[in-house]
């Protein structure tokens, strides 16, 4: 595997940065995944408004353009051989200039491109997860839950309960006792006519695929609603399911080991997601190929 990093394309075994990298020391830093499909990104723009965003919050300056970072993208992906895949862009504050947490003289970020496998676009086999409840919170109106930092342990703790239970998620509740969402997913539920969904100030990350569902909601005619829920009302519901950057929409089968309902509404949203996702990436791709100058022949 090949790896971008800070401007230069290196295999994964020397793909490194610094023990001193604020990265690696306190998780100073950001990250997007996003999918690719036939080399082409799923809402580039959106997830580099969120990256940007983030970048921004934390006071991280780098020295790539989005139009750059999509080039050295279209790069990774023609030495890796790899289309269809998903691409992690990571970015730390890089090493300080002094011990502690204070990011003085951290003038050099880190930034770093990798790919990695895809499930198949529009899985032939729709998945359902099977959920537990995290016993981690996660605190209500916490700002830094609008970006991908790197400081994940809630959600790699609540993984791993999920991974010990032999679950495929884990619900993160915050500190008010309402559900905020998966630990790498955002939650719907469907109440009546209705597509519900956690509001963002209860500390959910506005997810791309999030917003891309209250789009198609829309365009389906379905109503949405931004509610908070507990676990056993989430029971009750009339259909529960994930979206997510790697998998799209997934729905879940139980929570807590009580059977959750079904609803074709699910499928539907799942089966217009996917369409989506072909449609937009073809536009991309017949456009990027129209922008190529023509090459003269002798």
């Amino acid at each position: 595997m090949i790896v971008f990093v800070n401007g230069r394309f290196v295999p994964e075994d020397r793909a490194v940065v610094s023990v001193f990298d604020r990265g690696f020391l306190y998780g100073d830093g950001i990250f997007e995944t996003m999918l690719m499909v036939k080399g082409e990104p799923f809402r580039w723009e959106q997830h580099m408004d969120r990256f940007r965003s983030g970048l921004e919050y934390l006071k991280i300056s780098i020295p790539y353009s989005s139009a750059a970072l999509r080039h050295h993208t279209r790069e990774l992906i023609k030495r890796n051989r790899m289309p269809d895949c998903l691409l992690r862009l990571t970015v730390s504050r890089g090493a300080g200039k002094r011990r502690g947490y204070s990011p003085a003289g951290a003038n050099s970020p880190s930034v770093v491109l990798s790919l990695h496998p895809a499930a198949a676009v529009e899985p032939a086999h729709p998945l359902r997860w099977n959920l537990i409840t995290s016993k981690v919170r996660l605190p209500a109106h916490e700002p830094l839950a609008q970006f991908k930092t790197c400081a994940k342990i809630p959600q790699i703790l609540a993984r791993a309960e999920a991974d010990a239970a032999g679950a495929d998620d884990a619900l993160l509740l915050n500190t008010e006792g309402f559900i905020v969402e998966g630990s790498s997913s955002n939650l719907f539920w469907l109440q009546g006519k209705a597509v519900c969904t956690c509001p963002l100030p209860s500390g959910v990350l506005p997810g791309v695929t999030r917003v891309v569902l209250f789009d198609l909601c829309a365009k389906m005619g379905l109503a949405t609603r931004h509610v908070n829920i507990v676990p056993g009302r989430l029971a009750q519901a009339h259909g529960v399911f994930l979206s997510l950057t790697s998998l799209g929409i997934v729905e879940c089968g139980s929570l807590d080991g009580t059977t959750l309902r079904r609803s074709k509404v699910v499928q539907d949203l799942s089966a217009a997601y996917w369409d989506l996702v072909k449609k937009e990436t073809a536009v991309k791709r017949g456009q990027t190929e129209r922008s190529r100058p023509l090459r003269r022949h002798k």
